[in-house]
């Protein structure tokens, strides 16, 4: 029981007040074009989720240090969000030829990332307010959702250092909660 209060007190402090999608809210589906190794597919969320929980983490803009230094961090656990059963998605509003080169370089090819279009910006809530070279940029969000579809966990900083920590955590608890 103290386990699970944790747990919850860890969500609270991590969801702030503004986010839209808080733990319990369906994940809102999308059908995108993104890149993994440099190769562009596309990329829809409920297919993703057929396969186990997602991390779906937002991030503002490739090639900025702490997007790369963000996506090493991914690329370096991502053999522990595997065993956890866990897929991991970057998104951010770059297009995907950009993605693509990012995915090799900064991802190692490890995950994949991709486009995060106006209608899911809107739909998840990450919108910065803020452009660079012309278009909106994401905030930088991280969504743990279960195979369900529904939000679990949710870390909403700018600062890049905790996403990958709390994410893995939270992508634990609910591996060891099924």
């Amino acid at each position: 029981m103290k386990a699970w209060l944790g747990v919850l007190l860890a969500v609270a402090a991590a969801v702030p007040a503004t986010a839209a999608l808080r733990p319990g809210a369906t994940a809102p589906d999308f059908t995108t074009r993104g890149a993994v190794a440099g190769k562009v597919f596309t990329l829809h969320l409920k297919e993703q989720l057929r396969h186990g929980p997602v991390v779906l983490y937002f991030f503002p803009a490739a090639f900025t240090s702490g997007c790369s230094a963000e996506a090493r961090a991914f690329a370096e656990k991502i053999d522990a969000f595997k065993a956890a059963g866990a897929r991991v998605i970057g998104m951010s509003a770059d297009p995907v030829d950009k993605l693509a080169a990012f995915s090799k370089a900064e991802c190692a090819g490890k995950f994949p990332v991709a486009s995060a279009g106006p209608a899911i910006v809107k739909e998840y809530d990450v919108a910065l307010g803020r452009q660079i070279e012309g278009r909106d940029i994401t905030s930088r969000t991280s969504y743990v959702i279960d195979q369900r579809g529904r939000v679990v966990f949710v870390h909403d900083d700018m600062n890049p250092a905790e996403h990958v920590a709390t994410t893995l955590a939270a992508v634990r608890d609910l591996k060891n909660r099924r």
